[in-house]
């Protein structure tokens, strides 16, 4: 028989589509033509297949070979696709069993040696495929990412040999075992900041609940330092969190690295990124910073730094978790549930209110002007941070306070576990009916939460906000109710908004 059928997956946002490889040999002049909307790279696999096939002494059909990457109207790109065509082509020559094809898919770029070569988007594939009850054969680099994935049965090969071999059952290819390492904490540890207890306080707040963060202070007051110890004292990732997350990075540019595996994403843009290197986009959509950060922080230093017009692409994110990229073939859906954590300076030098601080009113107003009032509203809450006392700076000074992020992260993912078992989720997420249930206040708070919302002028958003941070202060405290003194310190926390 000259047709021979190979299943592989195309990446679309961040899901893995089933791609069929049609393979025919006719007679008539040598030549290979691939259709099924194939961008260049995939094209150019021609060149590739025939050199990996010749090179590792298979034979070359000098007959016209058709494959078709079905479906039709589906983009593919990339060299994954090099290796379900070799195969396609040395089935449909009766060089290897058609039948041994049938329950397994394939991926692989293909060395002009037939030596197989990295992929990207391997977990989403390899979670298609399982879902499938499927067989995967892939590269051995990425190997140790498709195990990642529970009940997958994966396996690694190096060479396009290997692959037959295990495809002709004379040498059976390793199925990819999970690595047994156990995961080490990447980040760095909040003992080494010194003094700076209000501010070590709010951060616990904003990571037991999840709440979006703000420092505003003079440079050098470890604002920076704080925002990057945050990730280190979240509650542990869960296996589907996890799996969303390396999912993410596995589609990006840079791909998906074992080692990050359970760990908690920080992503810190530059200050001179785009909107779109923040939502993502491009001709074939590919993620951005935001999604990136998804279950874990993204952090925006000097945040009037940033155009005005990209801060406000993350309004929308912010609330719904999620960015959809539209084109005019088609849209790619990302997640992007992730925590905003950002710093800014109180004026363009940094100094508002000491003697060597020349900012005028106008110029300190421009500056915080470029941050809009929307995003400032969806900022859960807003914490100024002072300059450290020069005696705190010596060896052990501040011993009382160094605690380390494994001491707070245990507090906080008690608090967490308090939340999920009350309404299933993190109270930042909590809406409507939800925090009237959960976030109800006594009379006399109520009173006391209406004189601040109309003493600073803040929104109904605000208002809600006031009350979630009060619920993650209160289940930090474990305690049933909100209290007078639960509500007072999640308000302090919106007094810069002034």
């Amino acid at each position: 028989m000259n047709i021979a059928t190979v299943y592989s997956r195309a990446i679309t946002g961040i899901n893995a589509q089933l791609v069929t490889v049609e393979v025919h040999i006719s007679n008539g002049l040598p030549q290979l033509s691939i259709v099924g909307m194939a961008e260049t790279a995939v094209k150019e696999s021609k060149d590739r297949v025939r050199s990996a096939l010749l090179n590792s002494q298979f034979t070359f059909p000098q007959q016209r070979i058709t494959i078709n990457l079905a479906p039709a109207d589906l983009p593919k790109e990339g060299g994954r696709f090099d290796l379900p065509i070799a195969l396609g082509i040395l089935a449909a020559s009766g060089q290897i069993p058609l039948k041994s094809l049938a329950d397994k898919e394939f991926i692989g770029e293909l060395g002009l040696t037939g030596e197989l070569r990295t992929v990207r988007g391997v977990l989403p594939t390899t979670l298609a495929v399982t879902a499938e009850n499927r067989e995967l054969v892939l590269p051995a680099v990425n190997a140790n990412e498709a195990a990642l994935i529970n009940n997958a049965k994966s396996y690694g090969a190096n060479h396009l040999l290997e692959v037959c071999a295990h495809l002709h059952g004379q040498q059976a290819l390793a199925l990819a075992v999970q690595s047994d390492n156990t995961t080490t904490n990447l980040y760095e540890d909040l003992a080494d900041v010194r003094g700076q207890a209000h501010a070590r306080r709010a951060l616990e707040v904003a990571a037991a609940g999840q709440h979006s963060l703000l420092f505003s202070g003079p440079p050098g007051t470890g604002k920076t330092m704080l925002a990057s110890r945050l990730p280190g004292i979240l509650s542990a990732m869960s296996e589907q969190e996890a799996v969303e997350s390396a999912t993410v990075h596995s589609i990006s540019s840079h791909g998906f690295k074992v080692e990050q595996w359970r760990q908690r994403p920080f992503r810190s843009p530059h200050h001179t990124a785009s909107a779109v290197a923040l939502v993502g986009g491009g001709s074939q959509p590919k993620p951005g910073e935001i999604s990136l950060a998804h279950n874990g922080v993204l952090f925006l230093d000097e945040l009037p730094e940033f155009d005005r017009r990209v801060l406000d692409v993350l309004r929308e994110p912010i609330e719904s978790g999620k960015i959809t990229i539209s084109r005019a073939a088609h849209q790619a859906e990302f997640p992007a549930r992730f925590q905003l954590v950002a710093a800014m300076n109180p004026c363009p030098c940094g100094y508002l209110g000491e003697t060597r601080c020349h900012c005028t009113e106008e110029q300190v107003r421009r500056y915080r002007a470029k941050i809009s009032g929307p995003l400032m509203d969806r900022i859960d809450m807003l914490v100024e941070v002072p300059t450290v006392a020069q005696s705190l700076l010596r060896p052990n000074a501040d011993a009382v306070q160094q605690e380390s992020s494994a001491v707070v992260q245990e507090r906080v993912s008690v608090a967490k576990q308090r939340q999920v078992k009350r309404t299933g989720k993190a109270n930042y997420l909590l809406q409507g009916k939800e925090i009237e249930t959960h976030c109800e206040l006594q009379d006399s708070d109520y009173q006391l939460l209406e004189q601040a919302i109309s003493r600073f002028g803040l929104s109904a958003r605000a208002y809600n906000r006031i009350l979630k941070v009060a619920r993650t202060i209160a289940d930090l405290a474990d305690s049933q109710h909100i209290q007078t003194s639960h509500l007072s310190e999640a308000i302090g926390y919106r007094r810069l908004d002034k």
